[in-house]
């Protein structure tokens, strides 16, 4: 049994497709967990100012954690670490040295964003009144602490992830998660709303502190040093830089988004947020799982001269990727309501937050293959040492998205067709804060026109063949749309069976037509003789749980 254990948290990563699934399962159990988060938040406190202030709280912080701990993020270490594992010694240097240089900027920031808090706050959230921001400032300032946490945890996981040796790190974000869902059901009622950014700081800390054994064990003990190689620095920086560049440019948008809807109604930031939130759960399940998975082998293809092994591992992913991704968007979109309804239903969420959440989950979902497929192609940009052809595309592709926010956000105010049509097809007529959806919407097109720019750079700097990708694109949009419309036509059937007026009964309405939707993709899928089916059993007849996940990136608060 002991070492059955051992085995389970030292062994080593092998096979993208065992490893993604697992990485998956880890994945889609913290994202549950994060769902219990956000349904006991919305029981709470509906989609209202309480929320609104909660949600609002996390974007500096956040922004402290994507612009610094970016930098040392494992995507850009693990090529250092794999290069230097053949002499322990300057391995335990150089992580060293990192660990100084990263501890004292990220302090040092949080603790002059700590002091400048009460200015900042105003340019984040414009349409809070005066008892709204003081609240939002103390929680934010509690909040600071946690991307010192979790950098320092991103930090520790490139070493593990470079080892090929770490099974611990799968739970960092469920135990990040738990902490969260303690503050809320423990603390909240002890402290108030600060209760909850106290639950959020503890979060983070587990994040850091279940690493350190495993950690420890390796050999890697965190120390300050003063021995830094400024030469090697300054590579980490260099390759590191752009990518924060590009992180950030993403969060921007988000925290651009943010003020314009604390424009909007009272609880549009804790629409936009938890439908953001259900649109995350696929995206962390098949975008980031087989990106990550695929990661490390990238780099060791690279790095071994295997360009057209790099090539061929790129192509694998991303068939399975849109495989995926294309089908769960279809459902997500039928579904939508019956999602919302079953996750937040609950307490002060009412039906006419349901229906916006629902609105706005359904125009997140258009992307969900566009992101996930975004981390794949970046992340290989990455394996090659890359970075300004992401950083460009991102960052105008940002610039786009704000401009086309503010443009939608225009129209729908300005122009009753529009604003019509819209509420018409998303069924939200007589709702108010309807013009939320724009937000939605905008950055949907711009991570599908991000995507459709980084492909084609990609196909070009890397000669690869994306021809054989369109088979799967066919199958994949064949068997989205015979799930789609099997779905939708049995959501009529079960609305004569179940009481939709209880939990149980649309929870089952949408969980039974969705499996009948399903089954009948999978059925379509086998009559055209789909490769990627057929490569799915196979992976889980070769018991892919048993196989080391390498984890991703914790990619925001």
């Amino acid at each position: 049994m002991v070492t059955k254990l051992k085995d389970l948290l030292y062994g080593e990563t092998s096979g993208l497709l065992e490893a993604a699934f697992l990485l998956g399962g880890f994945a889609l159990f913290s994202k549950l967990l994060a769902l219990v988060r956000d349904r006991l938040l919305a029981g709470h406190f509906g989609a209202g100012l309480e929320l609104d202030i909660y949600y609002a709280a996390f974007r500096i912080p956040d922004f402290v954690f994507i612009s610094l701990a970016s930098l040392v993020a494992s995507a850009v270490l693990i090529p250092f670490f794999v290069g230097k594992l053949g002499d322990k010694e300057d391995a335990r240097r150089f992580f060293n040295s990192i660990f100084t240089v990263f501890f004292i900027a990220i302090v040092l920031v949080s603790a002059a964003l700590f002091v400048f808090m009460p200015q900042l706050t105003p340019l984040v959230v414009p349409g809070f009144d005066a008892a709204s921001e003081e609240t939002m400032v103390l929680l934010s300032r509690i909040m600071l602490l946690s991307p010192i946490f979790l950098g320092l945890s991103g930090l520790f996981a490139s070493v593990t992830q470079a080892l090929r040796r770490f099974f611990v790190y799968a739970l960092t974000p469920v135990v990040y998660n738990l902490g969260i869902i303690f503050g809320i059901l423990f603390l909240y009622p002890s402290f108030g709303m600060p209760g909850l950014a106290y639950g959020v700081v503890l979060g983070s800390f587990f994040h850091f502190a279940i690493q350190l054994p495993v950690l420890f064990r390796n050999g890697f003990v965190p120390r300050f040093s003063l021995k830094a190689k400024f030469s090697e620095l300054e590579r980490v920086l260099a390759l590191s830089l752009p990518r924060t560049i590009t992180l950030s440019a993403n969060h921007l948008v988000i925290l651009i988004f943010i003020a314009m809807a604390s424009l909007v109604a009272e609880g549009s930031i804790a629409v936009f947020n938890l439908s953001y939130n259900l649109q995350a759960v696929p995206l962390s399940v098949i975008g980031i799982s087989y990106s990550v998975a695929a990661f490390p082998t990238l780099a060791h293809l690279l790095s071994n001269g295997k360009r057209a092994a790099f090539v061929s591992q790129i192509l694998t992913a991303a068939r399975h990727i849109i495989f995926w991704s294309i089908p769960i968007t279809v459902l997500f979109i039928v579904l939508r309501a019956q999602i919302v309804r079953s996750i937040f239903g609950t307490g002060e969420f009412g039906w006419a937050e349901t229906r916006l959440t629902a609105a706005a989950l359904a125009l997140f979902a258009l992307s969900v293959a566009a992101q996930s497929l975004l981390l794949l192609f970046v992340r290989g940009y990455y394996a090659a040492g890359y970075t300004k052809t992401p950083l460009f595309v991102n960052v105008f592709s940002a610039v786009g998205t704000v401009l086309l926010g503010s443009f939608l956000f225009s129209l729908f105010t300005s122009s009753e067709t529009f604003r019509y049509f819209i509420e018409a097809v998303l069924r939200v007529e007589g709702i108010p804060g309807t013009s939320i959806l724009m937000l939605p919407l905008a950055f949907s097109i711009g991570q599908i026109v991000n995507l459709i720019v980084l492909w084609a750079l990609f196909a070009r700097d890397f000669e690869a063949p994306f021809k054989e990708i369109w088979l799967t694109l066919r199958h994949s949009f064949y068997g989205a749309i015979a799930m789609g419309f099997v779905s939708f036509q049995f959501l009529h059937v079960f609305d004569n069976i179940f009481d939709l007026n209880t939990l149980f009964g649309i929870f089952f309405q949408g969980l039974l037509s969705g499996l009948i939707g399903i089954c009948a993709g999978v059925a379509l899928l086998l009559l055209l003789g789909n490769a990627e089916v057929k490569e799915i059993g196979k992976a889980l007849h070769g018991k892919f749980w048993r196989e080391k996940p390498i984890v991703p990136d914790q990619g925001e608060l």
